[in-house]
C-alpha cells in the first residue's frame, strides 16, 4: 500500500472515529442519561421505550463493571465511548473486506442498494413498512451470521454493540468508507491493521508524552506503541524461526527453501545425524568473507515434530501480521509432512497426519482449522487487536479453503482462536466471593481467588506476566499440604483442616492466608485443578439470568478472558515472534516490573526477549525487532552476557537503522536467537 493510499485511509480512520464517539456521547447524554463526567441518572426516563431502558441497563451495568476494576467515572464513560466507537469501525470495515473477498454478498458498498439488502427485502415484504426498510436488521442478520465464526467482533450481546449511530451519522460513515480514494484497500490484507494503528492519532501520542515520560497505564502503553511491522522485516523473522526449523527438520528438503525469500542458510550446510558430533575445524581466521562463505557448517540434527505440535507466539501481537505470515509457512509444512513417509507421530492424537487424515482432500479441509486451533498464539493488552486479529485470521483462513477449491457452504466453521487479551480479572468483590464461595473442593475458590489477585496488573505487564508461575506455586504448595496430611490420615474423619501459610513455609504465595484440603477426593484432582476451575466459571456463567443476571455475565466473561490469557501463557513454544514495546513500562506496574525484570528493567523491549526466551523450548527460535540500543549500551549489559550469550545467542542480525517502523524515530535491528539445547 503506498503512502497517498495509507494517508487517505488515516484520514478516513480518523474522521469516523470523531464521527462515531460524537455519535455516541449525544446518545448516552441526551437519550440515555449518562453524562460523560461520570454521573448516571439513578432512574431511566420516561422517554425511553421498554427496548431502550434494557440497552440503557446494559450501558449502565458495563460502565459500573468498568469502575468495580478501578476506573475513575468519566474515565469508564470516555473507555466505553471508545470500545463502540471503534466496535463499530471494526464491523464495518471488516464488512468491505468480505464484500471485496465475496464472502458476502454486496452489503454496504452501495448503501441500501447494495445487492445483497436488495435479495434481503425481496425475501421479506414486511421490512417495507419499518422507517429504514429493515436496513439495520438485515446488517444485524450479516453479523450474527458471521458471528457464529467470528464471534469477538460480530457478538451482537458486547456490550460495546449496543449502539448503533443513527441515520445522519450512519449515512456519513458508510460515505467515508465507501470514497474513491479507498476503492483499492479493501482487497489487502493489511488494510485492517492500518485502520487499528490510525485509530490513535499521532497527536494523541504526543499529547501523552507530554504529559509523562513514561506511560501511565496499559492504554498509553498500547497507543504509544502502535507501529505496523513491515512485510518484509515479518518474512525475514519468520523465515529464520519457523521456516529454518522446519527446514532443519527436513534437512534442507523442503519447499521453504525456494519460497522463503529471507531464509538465511550456507552453501555447504552439511545436516549431522542423530548423536553425531560435528568434526573439529580448523582455524579460519585468516580466511576472506568469501573463503568463510565457502567452508562447510554442520547444522546439528533437529528431530522432527508432526506440525499440530508446532507452536508460535507473539506476546505483542497487535494486528496479528506475525501470525498471518506464519500460517502461509505452516500451510506448506502440512502438505509435506502430510507427504512424509518418516513423518512422527503427533503428542495430540498419538497418530500421524496421514493416519488422521487419509486423503489430501481431507487434509485441505481441515488444516485450516488445524493451524488457527493448534498453531498460532498471541497475545496483546489492547482489546481492539483481538477483534482484528481474530478477523485477520478467519479471513486468511476462508483464503485458504478457496484456494484449495472447497465451496463456501462446504467449509468447517472456524470458531476460535488463540489470540487473547491480558487484561484484570473483573473487580466486582462480591461476585468473586460468590463464586468462589460455591466452588467444590474448596481449593479451588482459594486458587480462584489467587489468580485473580495475580492478574491486577495485566494490562499493564501483558505476556510479561508471569502468571502461570503465580498459579503453579499455589497449586504445588496445596498439593505439598494435601499429601503430608493426607498420608498422615488426619482428613478420613471428615474434619476440616485448615493450614496457614506459616504451616505451608516459605515458598507459599504471599497473598494466600491458607488452603484448605479438607475435601480433595484424590490424587487426580491436582492434575485436573485448572481446567475444573475454568469449568465451573463456565457454569456461573451460564446461571447468570435474572437481578444481577447481565452483571454476572459480564463478570464470568472477563473472567473467561482472562483464564484464556493464563492457558496461552503456560504453554511452551518452538516459535516466538514479535515487535514489542519499548522505553518505559507502565508507571502502575514499575515495581513489580522491576522485580520480574531485574536485568532488564531497563527497557520493556529487552524484558520481551527475556520472556520470550522463557516460554521457549530447547533450541526454540525468538524473532523480533526493536532498538538496536541492546546491542551497544553499557545499560544493556546484563541483557546481552546474561540472556542473549548465555541462553539464547543470535543466529541471524539485520541491522535496519531509521525508517522502519513508520512515524516511530527510533534505529532499529531485526534478528533471531535459539535456546541452548
Amino acid at each position: 500500500m503506498d503512502k497517498d493510499t495509507r494517508n487517505a485511509l488515516q484520514r478516513a480512520t480518523q474522521a469516523a472515529r470523531r464521527l462515531l464517539e460524537k455519535e455516541y456521547a449525544e446518545q448516552l447524554e441526551g437519550v440515555f442519561d449518562i453524562l460523560p463526567d461520570g454521573v448516571i441518572e439513578p432512574q431511566p426516563g420516561e422517554h425511553l421505550d421498554e427496548r431502550q431502558r434494557l440497552v440503557r441497563q446494559k450501558i449502565v451495568a458495563a460502565i459500573r463493571h468498568k469502575r468495580a476494576g478501578g476506573m475513575k467515572p468519566e474515565i469508564a464513560v470516555a473507555d466505553y465511548l471508545r470500545e463502540a466507537a471503534f466496535t463499530t469501525l471494526n464491523r464495518f470495515a471488516a464488512l468491505k473486506m468480505l464484500e471485496a473477498r465475496k464472502l458476502v454478498q454486496q452489503c454496504i458498498s452501495s448503501g441500501d442498494n447494495s445487492s445483497g439488502f436488495r435479495e434481503f427485502t425481496g425475501l421479506a415484504l414486511g421490512l417495507a413498512t419499518l422507517s429504514d426498510k429493515g436496513y439495520r436488521l438485515y446488517l444485524e442478520c450479516l453479523f450474527d451470521e458471521i458471528g457464529r465464526e467470528v464471534k469477538v467482533l460480530f457478538d451482537r450481546r458486547d456490550v460495546a454493540s449496543l449502539l448503533w449511530p443513527r441515520r445522519q451519522a450512519f449515512t456519513s460513515l458508510l460515505e467515508l468508507l465507501n470514497d474513491t480514494p479507498l476503492t483499492t484497500v479493501w482487497g489487502a490484507d493489511e488494510t485492517i491493521g492500518w485502520i487499528y494503528q490510525y485509530f490513535n492519532g499521532e497527536d494523541e501520542r504526543r499529547l501523552m508524552r507530554e504529559k509523562s515520560q513514561a506511560p501511565r497505564n496499559s492504554r498509553e502503553l498500547a497507543v504509544r506503541n502502535q507501529f505496523f511491522t513491515p512485510r518484509y522485516v515479518v518474512e525475514f523473522l519468520t523465515d529464520n524461526t519457523l521456516g529454518r526449523i522446519w527446514y532443519d527438520m527436513m534437512q534442507g528438503t523442503t519447499a521453504l527453501a525456494a519460497t522463503c525469500a529471507y531464509l538465511v542458510h550456507r552453501p555447504a550446510e552439511i545436516f549431522l545425524k542423530q548423536g553425531e558430533k560435528a568434526p573439529e575445524q580448523e582455524d579460519a581466521t585468516d580466511l576472506s568473507q568469501e573463503e568463510l562463505l565457502k567452508l562447510p557448517v554442520f547444522i546439528p540434527y533437529r528431530s522432527k515434530k508432526d506440525p499440530r505440535d508446532l507452536k508460535l507466539l507473539d506476546p505483542a501481537g497487535g494486528s496479528g501480521h506475525f501470525l498471518l505470515y506464519g500460517f502461509d509457512l505452516l500451510l506448506v509444512i502440512y502438505e509435506e509432512a502430510w507427504h512424509d513417509p518418516s513423518a512422527p507421530v503427533s503428542e495430540l492424537t498419538g497418530t500421524t497426519l496421514r493416519h488422521d487424515y487419509p486423503t489430501v482432500e481431507a487434509l485441505h479441509e481441515a488444516v485450516p482449522g488445524l493451524i488457527l486451533r493448534h498453531n498460532l498464539h498471541g497475545i496483546d493488552i489492547d482489546p481492539r487487536c483481538a477483534q482484528i486479529a481474530s478477523l485477520a485470521l478467519w479471513m486468511r483462513a476462508q483464503r485458504a479453503y478457496n484456494d484449495f477449491g472447497i465451496p463456501r457452504d462446504q467449509r468447517p466453521a472456524i470458531t476460535r482462536t488463540n489470540f487473547v487479551v491480558a487484561e484484570p480479572m473483573p473487580g466486582e468483590e462480591e461476585l468473586l466471593e460468590e463464586f468462589a464461595s460455591g466452588l467444590q473442593p474448596k481449593v479451588l475458590g482459594q486458587f480462584a481467588k489467587v489468580v485473580f489477585k495475580q492478574m491486577r496488573l495485566a494490562g499493564e505487564a501483558g505476556s510479561l506476566l508471569k502468571i502461570e508461575e503465580e498459579i503453579s506455586a499455589a497449586i504445588t504448595e496445596a498439593k505439598k499440604i494435601w499429601q503430608r496430611e493426607y498420608q498422615q490420615g488426619i482428613d478420613k474423619h471428615g474434619n476440616q483442616m485448615l493450614f496457614s501459610q506459616t504451616e505451608m513455609g516459605s515458598k507459599a504465595p504471599a497473598q494466600l492466608a491458607l488452603f484448605d484440603v479438607s475435601d480433595i477426593p484424590d490424587g487426580e484432582f491436582w492434575d485436573k485443578a485448572e481446567h475444573l476451575l475454568i469449568d465451573a466459571l463456565h457454569a456461573y456463567a451460564k446461571s447468570a439470568a435474572n437481578g444481577k443476571g447481565f452483571q454476572r455475565r459480564l463478570f464470568a466473561e472477563d473472567a473467561e478472558r482472562g483464564f484464556a490469557f493464563v492457558d496461552v501463557c503456560r504453554k511452551r513454544y518452538d516459535v516466538v515472534l514479535m515487535n514489542p514495546p519499548f522505553g518505559a513500562g507502565s508507571l502502575v506496574a514499575k515495581a513489580e516490573f522491576e522485580k520480574a525484570y531485574p536485568r532488564t528493567k531497563n527497557d520493556v523491549y529487552a524484558a520481551f526477549v527475556e520472556r520470550g526466551i522463557g516460554v521457549l523450548h530447547k533450541r526454540g527460535r525468538l524473532g523480533a525487532i526493536t532498538s538496536r540500543t541492546g546491542f551497544f549500551l553499557s545499560s544493556f549489559q546484563k541483557w546481552r552476557e546474561e540472556i542473549l550469550l548465555k541462553e539464547a545467542p543470535p543466529v541471524v542480525v539485520a541491522d535496519l537503522g531509521y525508517g522502519v517502523l513508520d512515524s516511530a524515530m527510533v534505529e532499529v535491528a531485526a534478528y533471531c536467537l535459539e535456546v541452548a539445547p
